[in-house]
């Protein structure tokens, strides 16, 4: 299926973007970040009290993918455009221990971020893995939930981002993330304006 913009010119753009995030969390950007976002977005205020700035202040989600059920103990989660990490420490809690959590995202400034942030925490049933959305460095089945935030509106071929989500769970498993939609169709002309995906 063709899509509608130039892949690799997208991931660029989105790089080059949420590089200055991880690097300059502090910056000003057209949209939230940090703690102020968590708050907006609901998240438990104690769980982000928390956790040292270092894992908090380049969140930038658009969501609270945990708004439709917190994870179970025990389970196995992949984070799918894991970003600073945010979202994968809370995942962290909530399946405590037993539980693993796998953060993929494209980003190497990102994953410095969240590799630091865990190990600041004493995190250790995390691992961040380097990878795209659409080819996810986890083996077929492994997850019982892959949770996404923010991350498949970027995403130029989503039913490769998709079908990708649908390897990596194990049958029964879920997916829960939050993301922007758009209702309307979207004209022709202005799919392939790389600028109005990143706005």
């Amino acid at each position: 299926m063709e899509t509608p913009v130039d892949p690799s010119a997208l991931r660029e753009e989105v790089k080059k973007k949420y590089r200055d995030v991880a690097l300059r969390p502090d910056g000003q950007y057209h949209f939230h970040t940090g703690r102020r976002l968590a708050a907006k977005l609901g998240y438990d205020r104690a769980v982000v009290d928390a956790m040292p700035d270092s894992a908090v202040e380049s969140f930038a989600g658009v969501g609270n993918p945990f708004a439709t059920g917190a994870l179970l103990p025990g389970e196995r989660v992949v984070d799918a455009g894991s970003g600073g990490g945010f979202d994968c420490f809370v995942a962290a809690r909530q399946v405590g221990p037993g539980g693993r959590i796998v953060g993929v995202d494209m980003l190497a400034e990102m994953l410095d971020r969240s590799r630091l942030a865990a190990e600041m925490q004493g995190l250790s049933n995390i691992e961040f893995r380097e990878g795209f959305v659409e080819k996810m460095p986890v083996e077929d089945g492994w997850a019982d939930v892959v949770i996404s935030n923010g991350v498949l509106n970027l995403c130029a071929d989503k039913r490769a981002a998709f079908d990708e989500i649908r390897r990596v769970l194990r049958p029964g498993g879920r997916l829960q993330f939050a993301d922007i939609a758009n209702g309307a169709p979207v004209p022709a002309t202005a799919r392939g304006i790389i600028d109005l995906w990143t706005a």
